[in-house]
C-alpha cells in the first residue's frame, strides 16, 4: 500500500471515528446496550479492529473484554457465567475481544473441553443470545476470516517484530498446525449459532485495514443512530456479509 493509500485509509479511518462518537453519545442519551462479539482465527486482526472503534470513545461507558483462560473455580461454574458478568448496562459499549464462543473454537480444537460440553454450548449459545436480545442488549457478532497463506505471514511477522512481542502466544504455531481443524469448528459453530435474532457477520480479513473500516460501516448502520452523516458509505458486501450456508462451499471464506 502506498503513501496516497495509506493516506485515503487514515481519511476513511478518521471520518467514520467521528461517526462513532455521534452514535456512542446518541447511544448513551437512549441508554442502550450494545454489544460486539469478534472472533476468528489468531492473527486475524480482532485487536486492531476493536482499537481502532474504542480509540475516541469515552473510557466509562465502552469496555474491552478479553478474559484469560478460566481459573479452576471458574471451570467448575456455567460456560456463560464469566462472560455474563461484563454485560453492559445503560449505555455502555461492551466489545469482547474472543468471547463464549472459545468453547466452539479453541477449546474445541485443542482439547481443553470434552466432545459432549462442545455440544451442550452448540445448542445453548442460541438459548443464551435469544435471552441477551429479548432483554434489549443489541448483538452483533463479527466472524474475521483469513486465509491460510494470511495467518502464517501475519504470525511469522509477529515473531520478527519485537513490538508485537506481547501479541505472541504458546498457540500460534499450533493454530497454522492445525488450520483445517480449526476450518471445521467454524463452519459447524457458523451453521449451528446463526440465527435471525443473533446472526454472524462474516469478515474477509485479508486485507486488514478494509476489514476494519468495513466492520466500522456495517456497525454504524446496524446500530442505526439517526445522528450519522447520510454520506457514510455501506458496508462492502465482498468484504462484509450475512452468514449463509453457501459461504462455506463457494470460497467466501477460506479452507
Amino acid at each position: 500500500m502506498g503513501r496516497k493509500d495509506d493516506e485515503a485509509y487514515e481519511d476513511a479511518l478518521e471520518r467514520l471515528q467521528v461517526e462513532l462518537v455521534r452514535t456512542h453519545v446518541w447511544a448513551l442519551e437512549k441508554g442502550l446496550k450494545l454489544v460486539g462479539v469478534f472472533e476468528g482465527r489468531d492473527a486475524a486482526g480482532k485487536d486492531g479492529t476493536i482499537k481502532r472503534i474504542t480509540e475516541f470513545l469515552s473510557v466509562r461507558s465502552t469496555r474491552v473484554v478479553a478474559l484469560p483462560k478460566p481459573s479452576d473455580r471458574e471451570k467448575t461454574q456455567w460456560w456463560f457465567q464469566r462472560y455474563s458478568e461484563q454485560l453492559p448496562s445503560d449505555g455502555e459499549w461492551v466489545l469482547y475481544n474472543r468471547s463464549w464462543y472459545n468453547r466452539a473454537g479453541v477449546e474445541r480444537v485443542m482439547g481443553f473441553c470434552t466432545p459432549e460440553q462442545t455440544e451442550q454450548f452448540l445448542r445453548d449459545a442460541p438459548i443464551y443470545e435469544r435471552m441477551l436480545v429479548e432483554s434489549g442488549i443489541r448483538l452483533g457478532k463479527y466472524w474475521l476470516d483469513i486465509s491460510r497463506k494470511e495467518q502464517a505471514k501475519r504470525i511469522e511477522e509477529r515473531r520478527e517484530d519485537p513490538l508485537k512481542l506481547l501479541k505472541i502466544s504458546p498457540l500460534d504455531g499450533v493454530a497454522v498446525e492445525k488450520f483445517d481443524a480449526y476450518t471445521a469448528a467454524r463452519d459447524e459453530m457458523l451453521m449451528r449459532t446463526h440465527t435471525a435474532y443473533a446472526p454472524w457477520f462474516c469478515v474477509r480479513a485479508d486485507d486488514k485495514k478494509a476489514a476494519r473500516l468495513n466492520i466500522i460501516r456495517h456497525a454504524l448502520k446496524a446500530i442505526g443512530c439517526p445522528n450519522i452523516s447520510k454520506d457514510i458509505e455501506p458496508p462492502d458486501p465482498n468484504v462484509v456479509f450475512t452468514f449463509e450456508a453457501s459461504a462455506l462451499r463457494d470460497g467466501r471464506l477460506a479452507r
